[in-house]
């Protein structure tokens, strides 16, 4: 072969040649993962996780800092923990990172993936939000739908009446007002009661949804370990079908009281309007599977939510008397001892809400935002994020972060008087409904319940403990008190706002 012939094939091979070093380098190039501890064959970083893994996360945060690499299992994760990381993650890149990975949680317990929390983004996904949207937590539809808000009130307060003066758990008062406000407000009418007509009793609803977050939240060794999914070594995914096959009764139940009650009224309210609009799409069967989605994810995201939050407030003034006393002041100042508050009121007491967004700093409902995952490599503060990765905003350490908030351990709502620091996703210091496309889209519903409940316990009692405070907590999806408050409760206000309350 002369010169000129090989000239010319190495020259037609040098295309080739380049694209196949270029290939080479990429992959021997090793990635610029985040800092994190070294993790063990097989189990990743697991042996460092705790009985409340937000709070394990936590302390290795501040030796690895603000983002932090760990692996679960077989699965890398990454781990945002300030308010610079929240804003990147569910702000800048949250297009990427609004994508959820695959669990037994999702698969046994939301239908397949088929709730909002659970399911993939898509059409799909974006259509049930817009459901949610536009039929039950739109400004019109929160205005129409407060006179249920104000009975199911009005009927707390007359039981915590009729309770004066005895230990009470106040749990079980409160989970029982949200989940009566949800049902009437999805399904016009209250299906937990103590009557022979009741489906379930109000503690043994609670003890199920006690069950599904707790479910929601554990680190599920078949998930992380996907080639020993099929030994159940912890026997979760046990207790998650165990757990669906009971809300499927109960909500069967549900539909076919509704199918009854139809053939001879039709009740215009969010649960029907949606059954109907779906069963001229589609047929009936498609039509009673995707209304239970839906109500299951209602039924969870509406009760504990804000349950858990008023209960950890009412604990919080309850070890602080001095606070108690200043939000009672201001109470008296604004609304008078002459009525309840209304929904109207709360924009007005400031220390009020100051309180409850302490209680949201300090106690997030979900402590660590639901995992996300990666879609594509991307880098974020200036490391790389490999397609395929789990991310976790971790708002509990967030919410203690010293360089964001004075004292943080300390319960002090003055912190927020006179800030304007809102609840609703923008400022990314205080998340406790989340932010971006995966925000909760029932936040306004929640702060509705969560302040006219609150404000009403305080305005219309005076407090004190039943029992030993204990303030540790249990993790799952959310974080409840570990040991529900014990209360007592005196009437402070005249005698015949009690007997108007609704019996």
């Amino acid at each position: 072969m002369d010169v000129s012939s090989w000239l010319s094939h190495a020259a037609a091979g040098m295309p080739t040649l380049a694209i196949l070093l270029l290939l080479l380098s990429r992959r021997l190039r090793r990635p610029n993962l985040p800092p994190g501890p070294k993790p063990w064959p097989l189990i990743g970083n697991l042996h460092l996780m705790g009985s409340l893994p937000h709070q394990s996360i936590h302390q290795l945060s501040k030796k690895y800092g603000p983002i932090m690499q760990l692996r679960f299992g077989s699965f890398p994760v990454v781990v945002g923990s300030s308010v610079q990381m929240a804003k990147l993650f569910l702000k800048t890149h949250d297009l990427n990172f609004v994508y959820r990975p695959k669990t037994a949680v999702g698969k046994y317990m939301t239908y397949n993936y088929s709730n909002i929390t659970w399911s993939q983004y898509g059409p799909y996904w974006r259509q049930a939000r817009k459901i949610w949207l536009l039929e039950l937590f739109s400004a019109k539809r929160l205005d129409s739908s407060e006179y249920i808000r104000r009975e199911e009130r009005n009927g707390l307060l007359k039981q915590i009446y009729n309770s004066s003066g005895n230990p009470i758990k106040l749990k079980l008062y409160l989970f029982t007002l949200s989940l009566n406000v949800i049902s009437r407000m999805v399904l016009g009418k209250k299906y937990t009661d103590e009557s022979e007509n009741g489906i379930v009793s109000p503690d043994e609803f609670m003890e199920m949804m006690d069950e599904l977050f707790l479910l929601s939240g554990v680190l599920n060794i078949g998930d992380l370990i996907p080639w020993i999914e099929f030994l159940d070594v912890q026997g979760y995914v046990k207790r998650m079908k165990a757990i669906s096959k009971k809300f499927d009764r109960f909500l069967e139940h549900v539909l076919d009281r509704h199918n009854e009650r139809n053939n001879t009224n039709r009740i215009n309210h969010f649960f029907v309007s949606l059954h109907f609009n779906i069963f001229w799409i589609v047929v009936k069967s498609m039509a009673l599977t995707l209304t239970l989605k839906y109500f299951q994810d209602l039924i969870a995201g509406a009760t504990d939510t804000s349950t858990v939050t008023v209960e950890w407030a009412m604990s919080e003034l309850l070890k602080k008397p001095e606070i108690l006393e200043k939000a009672t002041e201001e109470l008296d100042r604004v609304i008078g001892r002459e009525r309840w508050v209304e929904e109207k009121d709360i924009v007005n007491l400031e220390y009020m809400d100051a309180i409850a967004k302490e209680t949201m700093r300090l106690h997030p409902v979900v402590p660590m935002l639901v995992p996300r995952l990666s879609n594509k490599d991307c880098q974020i503060a200036g490391y790389d994020i490999p397609k395929g990765t789990r991310v976790l905003v971790n708002v509990w350490t967030i919410g203690r972060d010293p360089t964001v908030w004075e004292n943080p351990d300390e319960f002090n709502p003055e912190r927020f008087v006179g800030k304007d620091i809102d609840v609703k996703g923008q400022d990314f210091e205080l998340l406790p409904f989340g932010s971006g496309r995966r925000m909760c889209p029932g936040y306004s519903l929640g702060l509705k319940v969560v302040m006219s409940t609150l404000a009403n316990l305080v305005h219309g009692f005076t407090w004190e403990l039943g029992g030993d405070l204990n303030m540790e907590e249990v993790f799952g999806l959310t974080t409840p008190k570990k040991f529900p408050l014990l209360a007592i409760a005196q009437p402070r206000l005249p005698p015949h706002l009690y007997s108007c309350l609704m019996d």
